[in-house]
């Protein structure tokens, strides 16, 4: 399981031990003895495993077996979500420039959109 944190932080998350600490709410000497399978009674960590896997959506049988996918699926509104969530934080980017003319439009105008949607889908 050690192995597997550091993998999650290192080459999926991209973060340091500091980083990931912070997340997690912890310093980054836990996350390097956790890493590092240094702890003394890892059973106290039991919270921080839980929460690994809810803040970073990973699958806590593949946590803690390595076995199945690392990460949860996403449902659709989650992904959604979390896009919206990136958006807020952007500035003057298109995708955000082009979700709030979408945000601005009419019920007639969505269909509109919709039809003009099918009817490129249709030429491919």
């Amino acid at each position: 399981m050690y192995e597997r944190i550091k993998l999650l932080r290192t080459e999926q998350l991209h973060m340091t031990q500091t980083e990931f600490g912070e997340a997690l709410g912890v310093k980054r000497d836990v996350i390097n003895n956790i890493e590092n399978n240094r702890l003394k009674n890892p059973e106290k960590q039991e919270p921080i495993y839980r929460l690994m896997c809810e803040k970073f959506n990973v699958s806590e049988e593949w946590l803690r077996t390595g076995e199945g996918e690392m990460f949860v699926p996403l449902t659709k509104n989650q992904l959604i979500t979390e896009f919206a969530a990136d958006l807020v934080m952007e500035d003057n980017t298109f995708k955000k420039r082009l979700f709030e003319a979408l945000a601005k439009l009419n019920e007639s105008e969505w269909e509109v959109l919709e039809k003009l949607a099918d009817s490129l889908i249709k030429k491919d």
